[in-house]
């Protein structure tokens, strides 16, 4: 049977706010007649009052910021006098609650309300449930007024027996909020009253709980210090009597050292080595130069952040938004840093930080073409992380001792690069990224690059030395990013020991975003113009992109949007142009001259490259990443030139090869194909590689070398949306080659839309975007016959031989 609480007959009582206070039943309370609601009240009520219904009686209303609660408190006034500072005061008993209704009238200038007082009935006996309750209260009042001191309340407390009047009395704590004691007050049921009173007293001796651990701990921290503020004095006065024995001089600076030493937190290995080289300095003179090295190293050694590690963020939500946010695209490196703040997370759940004294860092490298964010993605890796940053610059880099540091018997040594990245960043565990591996040099000082096997090896890099400090640095913690350009030019040992990551250049749409989210609010920044003053239109930014820049990162796109501003901003200055602008694709002619590439396949017909017969349209992988190749052949007349092939371009061995290979397949396969290739022992065959100054190899040229000679021969032309790669062998084979993604990418930015690969490469679509896939239609071939079939057009005239 549950507790209910009921209304009586109404009552009409002039009101008592109480600002920002409230009192509930049972209390006695004193309140200050200075205050003219107050006073009012209480003088309303006394000249209601009538000898024979007793005491005067006030309406006790809790206001909180002007507004008043809903459930006050019937009280009598016991008595008017002063206060015990000497103000005029009341003593106020609180009886029981009232449900406040209507206002009405009434003598004096007090506010009077009609109310109804709340009666509250109990089952008897009382449940079991709320006996316990009822005890728990009293346990936990018991131990609060036992820590205050309080003992005489606590038999006051116990000696309570209504469930009701229990929870009122905690109206006398004074840790409870206005607002926790107006939710008492209103709280009618006496024995959710009751819990809810329990509740917060249990919540404050949790708080309290805490804050005593805190305060004996900060105390003990203290009596430490003193204590070893005490010791460290008597030590000081030890040696000062020695010293004076000894006749030497006083403020020796090795005590200072010492001192030092003994207070940094040093690993155990790191403090004995520090405290060797301590005692190696006091016995040394001032005069030798060897003190010099001992204080430099000292120096060096206290500076380095030995024990000093960032948390890290392990909001794996919050920090792939960080990464979405900061880069658009590079969808790899995202994932990997992801998994690796994800696997970090998992294994500090479980106690795994440190295993084997190794910790779990990570090393990546970053290979792509120019300007597509591998250095900035460095500070973003760190921000999602919520680690340190630091950059080391390895671009000529060409000493051994920039890495590992020199030996400290040479003038002027310094620790090497990594250790003072270590310094910079302040923690063991930052973002170190090595910018530009793929540069590192070597001459006869070393090789650099072989200096940097230990530091990247996570099976080593625990126990890292350097030179100039020649104790244990563990950098296992650390999360190394190299970056470089070209692979192949970063040593194979080197490249072992990291894990790579391909950033193969942005499609156009990615180009779109980053330029609208990133580029053009910092160069708008740049040039003194505000956001809205000049608007870029997305199709202004996508032709910038695909017209006036062709790139496979943002540098060019930047620059061009920096010199379009530049011209708004110089045409303004001069009057002629009002802000704010928007520019049109229209627009960008007049602003920054005509477009530099202009896609093949939107020029006119009779002026594109395989307008002619003889010319294919191949694709390739440079330095910068992928772009498009064409390849022209053409025939010697029989009496003017000599037989044989001639290759032009600035071709590698493996091209030339290729060459030999494709012009061998047709002489064979001549006949099969329908082509006359009679004549060519007679004639001269030559393949041009346009730009002929750019050095060029490897074997993916084939199919474009045999679809050109084909075309020669045939007389028919090769599409102008078809592009190839591939390697070709003596029987027409089409064998895998590498940089599908990069020459698929290239083959888009060029508008090409159909694409010719060797089929064993098709598991290589899946790293392409799938934007880009849907607007190249890619044909998986095994056979050179598949290809010719596919990029030549039907000939409108049947051709001999072409000239």
């Amino acid at each position: 049977m549950a507790s209910a609480s009921t209304a009586s007959a109404p009552l009409t009582l002039p009101v008592l706010p109480l600002d920002d206070e409230a009192v509930l039943p049972g209390m006695v309370v004193p309140l200050d007649l200075s205050d003219n609601d107050v006073r009012a009240a209480v003088e309303a009520a006394q000249a209601a009052a009538r000898p024979e219904s007793g005491k005067p009686r006030v309406l006790l209303v809790p206001r909180v910021d002007g507004t008043y609660a809903g459930t006050g408190v019937l009280g009598t006034v016991e008595q008017v006098g002063r206060l015990s500072d000497g103000d005029p005061g009341a003593l106020i008993r609180a009886l029981g609650r009232v449900r406040i209704g209507a206002g009405t009238t009434g003598p004096g200038g007090a506010l009077w309300v009609e109310g109804s007082a709340v009666e509250e009935t109990l089952p008897d006996p009382l449940p079991g449930s709320v006996t316990e309750l009822v005890r728990e209260y009293k346990a936990l009042a018991t131990s609060w007024l036992k820590k205050r001191g309080a003992w005489q309340v606590v038999d006051r407390v116990q000696q309570i027996d209504g469930v009701g009047a229990l929870a009122d009395n905690s109206g006398y704590s004074p840790f409870l909020t206005v607002e926790q004691k107006v939710e008492l007050l209103e709280t009618a049921d006496p024995v959710a009253r009751l819990k809810l009173a329990t509740a917060q007293l249990r919540e404050h001796l949790a708080e309290q709980d805490v804050a005593e651990t805190i305060a004996k701990d900060v105390q003990e921290g203290v009596d430490k210090q003193q204590r070893e503020f005490l010791l460290r004095r008597q030590l000081e006065a030890v040696r000062k009597e020695l010293r004076d024995l000894n006749g030497e001089a006083e403020g020796d600076e090795s005590d200072d050292y010492r001192a030092r030493v003994e207070a940094a937190d040093l690993p155990e290995k790191v403090r004995e080595a520090a405290l060797k080289e301590v005692e190696k300095l006091e016995r040394s003179s001032d005069q030798s130069p060897e003190g010099s090295w001992i204080r430099t190293w000292l120096d060096t050694v206290l500076e380095l952040p030995w024990n000093e590690r960032t948390e890290d963020q392990y909001d794996i939500p919050g920090a792939q938004a960080i990464l979405d946010a900061e880069h658009a695209g590079l969808e790899d490196v995202k994932e990997r840093i992801t998994e690796y703040l994800a696997v970090r997370k998992r294994r500090a759940e479980r106690g795994l930080g440190v295993v084997g004294g190794r910790r779990g860092g990570a090393v990546l490298a970053l290979v792509g073409p120019p300007g597509v964010g591998k250095t900035s993605l460095g500070e973003s890796v760190a921000h999602a992380m919520g680690r340190k940053f630091v950059r080391v610059a390895l671009g000529g880099v060409r000493d051994e001792a920039e890495i590992r540091g020199h030996r400290r018997t040479y003038v002027g040594a310094l620790p090497g690069r990594i250790v003072r990245a270590i310094k910079e960043a302040g923690s063991m565990n930052p973002v170190v990224l090595l910018d530009e591996i793929d540069k590192v040099g070597s001459d006869f000082r070393g090789d650099p690059a072989a200096a940097l096997l230990e530091v990247l090896d996570p099976a080593q890099n625990h126990t890292f030395r350097d030179h100039y400090l020649e104790v244990e640095l563990d950098l296992s913690d650390v999360v190394f990013l190299a970056t470089a350009n070209v692979l192949e030019a970063i040593p194979e040992a080197l490249l072992d020991r990291m894990e790579l990551v391909r950033l193969d250049g942005y499609t156009e749409d990615e180009k779109v975003v980053i330029a609208r989210d990133h580029l053009l609010p910092r160069q708008l920044e740049r040039a003194g113009l505000e956001p809205g003053e000049v608007v870029l239109e997305d199709a202004s930014l996508r032709r910038l992109a695909g017209e006036y820049t062709r790139e496979a990162g943002v540098r060019t796109l930047e620059r061009a949007i920096a010199r379009l501003l530049r011209k708004v901003t110089a045409q303004h200055e001069l009057g002629d142009r009002e802000l704010p602008f928007t520019v049109t694709p229209d627009d960008l002619r007049d602003l920054i001259g005509r477009p530099h590439h202009v896609p093949e396949s939107a020029q006119d017909p009779a002026e594109r490259r395989t307008a002619v017969p003889g010319v294919a349209t191949g694709l390739a992988v440079t330095g910068a990443g992928g772009d498009v190749l064409f390849v022209e052949a053409s025939l010697a007349d029989p009496e003017t030139g000599a037989a044989g092939l001639t290759l032009t371009g600035q071709l590698g061995d493996v091209m030339k090869e290729s060459a030999q290979i494709a012009l061998s397949f047709l002489r064979s396969h001549g006949a099969e194909l329908e082509l006359p290739v009679t004549g060519l022992k007679d004639r001269g065959v030559h393949i041009h590689f346009p730009a002929g100054a750019v050095p060029k190899d490897g074997p993916s040229a084939g199919v474009t070398m045999t679809t050109a000679l084909a075309s020669l021969l045939s007389g028919r032309q090769v599409r102008t949306d078809v592009a190839m790669t591939g390697e070709v062998s003596l029987t027409g084979r089409v064998l895998p080659i590498g940089g599908v993604k990069q020459k698929l990418l290239a083959a888009h930015r060029a508008g090409i839309t159909t694409v010719v690969i060797p089929k064993r490469n098709e598991a290589d679509l899946d790293d392409v975007p799938a934007e880009i896939l849907e607007k190249l239609e890619v044909h998986p071939v095994t056979d050179v016959r598949q290809v010719l079939e596919i990029a030549l057009a039907p000939a409108a005239v049947p051709v001999a031989v072409a000239a």
